[in-house]
Formats: C-alpha cells, sequence, structure tokens
C-alpha cells in the first residue's frame, strides 16, 4: 500500500490537479483533505477541460474513488453543481464519498464573508468571497453545521436559527445590511443535503481500511504551503491547513501511513490576492509571463501575480512538509526567455531597523514584506519543449535551469510539466514502483 500526499509549494495554483490526476491513474481513492469551494484547478483529459472547486482531481478517472474529508469544508450548492456540469460532461460521480464530519458552508456563511471583505477598505485579505473564513469560525467556535446535520430536519433547524441570530446582529449592526431569513438558509441546505445523503459516510474508516488492504491512496491539498493557517504569510493566508499535516487531521489518516509527500512547484511563482511576494514583477515581463502561463484564477478569474522562481520560499515548503520529490510544472512557460532570474536569498529590514542578508524563509512578516531578493542569472532556451518526454531530450539550458532548482530547494525534481495537456509530463523518478 501507498499513502501518498500532494500539496502545493508555493502560493496555490501551481497544477496539483495535472499531478494528482497523473498519479490517480495508478491510485484506489483520491481524498480532499482541506479548504472548500475557494479552491480551484484544471484537469485536461484529452480535449476536454474541467474546472474543479470542491471535487478531487481524480474524479475524472473511473477508476478511482473520490473522497472528501472532513477538513475539508463543503459548500452543498456548489457540490451538487459541480457534479451536476462533470455529469453532464459523461463523468460519472456515484463512487463519490464525502465525510460526515466535514463543515458545511452555509448561505449566511457565503453573505458575511463579502461583506467582511468589502469592509476592509484598502486592508482586503483577498478572500474569494466563498465563505471559508466563516465556516472555519464557526468550526473553531463549535457552532458549525456538519454534513451528518443535513439529514435531521428538526435538529438542522434549531441549529441554522441559532446561528441565525448570531450572524443577522453582525450584518445589520455592524455591516449595515439587510439581514438574512431563516428560509432562504434552512430550505436550500436541506434540498441540497438530500442530493449528498448517498454519498456521505465515515470516510477515516475508509480510507484506513483501503491502506489496511494495501490499496494506494492519495491525499490532494487545496491552497498551498504559504497559505497555510499556521505556516503561511499570516494574515494573507486561508483558513485551514494545506501543508502535509493537514492531510492526517483532514481525513483520520495517522502519519505513519504516509509513504511519499510530493510538493508541487512551477517552474516560476504565482500568487493571487493580498500579501508579500518579493520576486513579483510589475513590469512587461510580469505581463508576459502571466500571457504565456495564461495565468488568471480557476474560482476568481483574477489575474495572478507573477514573478521569478523563489528558491527560498521552496526550500521552506520542503522543510515544513518534509517533501520526499517535487513536481515541477509548466516549465515549458519559459521557453523563449534568455535569460532567468533565480531568487537565492533575501535582504531584509528587521522591525529594529538592522539589515541582513538571509537564505531561510523569515517568520516574521515585517521582515518578509521588507525582503529583496537576491538572484543569480541562467541562460534560457528558445527550442520548443511542450510533450518532450525524456528529461534528456530537454534542450541543456532547460536541464541545468532544472538541476539548479532542484540543488537550490533540496529535494529531488521526479517529475516535470511541460505543456497543458494530460500527458505532456516527463518522468524523473518513479513515484509509485
Amino acid at each position: 500500500m501507498a499513502g501518498i500526499i500532494v500539496v502545493g509549494a508555493q502560493w496555490g495554483d501551481e497544477g496539483k490537479g495535472k499531478a494528482t490526476d497523473l498519479l490517480g491513474t495508478r491510485v484506489d481513492y483520491v481524498a480532499r483533505y482541506n479548504g472548500g469551494a475557494n479552491a480551484g484547478h484544471t484537469v485536461v483529459v484529452g480535449d476536454k477541460s474541467y474546472a474543479l472547486h470542491l471535487l478531487p482531481s481524480g474524479v475524472v478517472n473511473k477508476n478511482i474513488t473520490p473522497v472528501i474529508g472532513s477538513g475539508v469544508v463543503v459548500d452543498p450548492q456548489v457540490l451538487v453543481d459541480e457534479m451536476h456540469t462533470l455529469e453532464a460532461e459523461g463523468v460519472d460521480c456515484s463512487k463519490l464519498l464525502v465525510s460526515l464530519g466535514a463543515h458545511i458552508t452555509a448561505p449566511y456563511d457565503r453573505y458575511l464573508d463579502k461583506l467582511n471583505e468589502s469592509s476592509r477598505g484598502s486592508s482586503k485579505i483577498g478572500t474569494t468571497g466563498r465563505g471559508i473564513g466563516p465556516t472555519y469560525a464557526d468550526k473553531v467556535n463549535r457552532i458549525g453545521i456538519r454534513v451528518a446535520d443535513l439529514f435531521n430536519e428538526e435538529h438542522l433547524r434549531a441549529k441554522v436559527e441559532a446561528n441565525l441570530e448570531l450572524k443577522n446582529e453582525l450584518i445589520e449592526k455592524i455591516y449595515g445590511a439587510k439581514p438574512m431569513s431563516l428560509a432562504e438558509n434552512l430550505d436550500e441546505l436541506l434540498e441540497n443535503g438530500e442530493k449528498i445523503r448517498s454519498h456521505a459516510t465515515d470516510v477515516s474508516l475508509v480510507l484506513n481500511r483501503a491502506l489496511d488492504e494495501g490499496k494506494n491512496v492519495l491525499f490532494e491539498g487545496g491552497q498551498a504551503t504559504m497559505l497555510d493557517i499556521d505556516h503561511g504569510t499570516y494574515p494573507f493566508v486561508t483558513s485551514s491547513n494545506p501543508t502535509a499535516g493537514g492531510a492526517c487531521t483532514g481525513t483520520g489518516v495517522g502519519p505513519t501511513k504516509i509513504n511519499r509527500v510530493l510538493g508541487v512547484t512551477k517552474a516560476y511563482t504565482t500568487r493571487v490576492g493580498a500579501g508579500a511576494f518579493p520576486t513579483e514583477l510589475t513590469d512587461e515581463q510580469g505581463d508576459w509571463l502571466r500571457a504565456q502561463g495564461h495565468e488568471y484564477g480557476v474560482v476568481t478569474g483574477r489575474p495572478r501575480r507573477c514573478g521569478w522562481f523563489d528558491a527560498v520560499v521552496v526550500r521552506y515548503a520542503v522543510r515544513i512538509n518534509g517533501l520526499t520529490d517535487l513536481v515541477l510544472t509548466k516549465l515549458d512557460t519559459l521557453t523563449g526567455l534568455k535569460s532567468l532570474p533565480i531568487c537565492v536569498a533575501y535582504d531584509v529590514t528587521t522591525l529594529q531597523g538592522e539589515h541582513k542578508r538571509v537564505s531561510e524563509m523569515p517568520i516574521d512578516q515585517f521582515e518578509f514584506a521588507s525582503a529583496k531578493p537576491v538572484y543569480e542569472e541562467m541562460p534560457g532556451w528558445s527550442e520548443n519543449i511542450t510533450g518532450v518526454k525524456s528529461f534528456d531530450e530537454l534542450p541543456a539550458a532547460a536541464r541545468n535551469y532544472v538541476l539548479r532548482l532542484e540543488e537550490l530547494s533540496g529535494c529531488q525534481i521526479s517529475l516535470i510539466g511541460n505543456g497543458p495537456a494530460r500527458d505532456h509530463i516527463i518522468v524523473r523518478h518513479e513515484i509509485l514502483d
């Protein structure tokens, strides 16, 4: 058996969906363990492209069982809509399993999320407005609604009613907005609850039994290391743990059952939303990277901020997650550039006004916000590398770039993505022997 975790090693949008789907052809289960409908990943199969938010990437593979763990916050409306969309495209979603313990995003969570973000003015965090933060806040405050609650109308009504007393006070007195009614929340939850009832189960039991029977389970994280609530660039983070530890707590599978941890990183760096970004390019080169890489958010459509590869960030992700392998995506996007800068360190200013050079990720966010990248440059290449099947077939400059990123990151690069299609990938080291 093998338990394999796939995490983002930057700020998200690294191509985890492609990596997960590729490995999904050789595993039995793919389990989402954190986040919610704020996640966004695109899976390309043949000439079809699937934009997924809540469903695990492996759902498009008929041979695997897709799983949503208890660490995920589930918006039933989004889940039902997404299943219907895929089923209309011929994708079978009948095998989907959803944890009875997963927390539910209610309509009032989405409403509060948007009100809160709009009230921040210039201090916006960059939330997607999908209700993720409020749902996790309810979970921690012990007033959350879980999937199991959807199947008892009397029990659900009491919970929603009690929550609305608190929520409407905030909505009216703090935000000056129109309060929500019990009916508009309860009706939506009950209707969609019936549609997902057959998928709800004890996910921890299912996954542990599968691993004990020698089956392969892939654990898929939403968002990425630098957006982790504990280890990311706080406060510009998500509300959960996308890091490898979140796979265990978010599915109920112990760490001794994990064999490999894959970190996915682009051959450059992107970020959506606010927060420090040392290697960001705000000039024509940044625009070029965005255009070449089609860097627009799957969930929001927002243009992503683009910059050069940051080895400090990826080296940090290797340490925090205990990565055994890296998956390097979008190497083909860099084709045509004469020079490729790589950030190897930062020049930072401390709160005390001291200037220093650091090669490891600053935990103090004042220092990180002051970080100026220290670059080394490598030559680029002009040859078309899309769809190349082996590492040795890449131009020498492309091979050298990959090897230098591997050295700076401190982790072997096992898979290299070199195009948008499912089979546009180079395997340097086997993940599943």
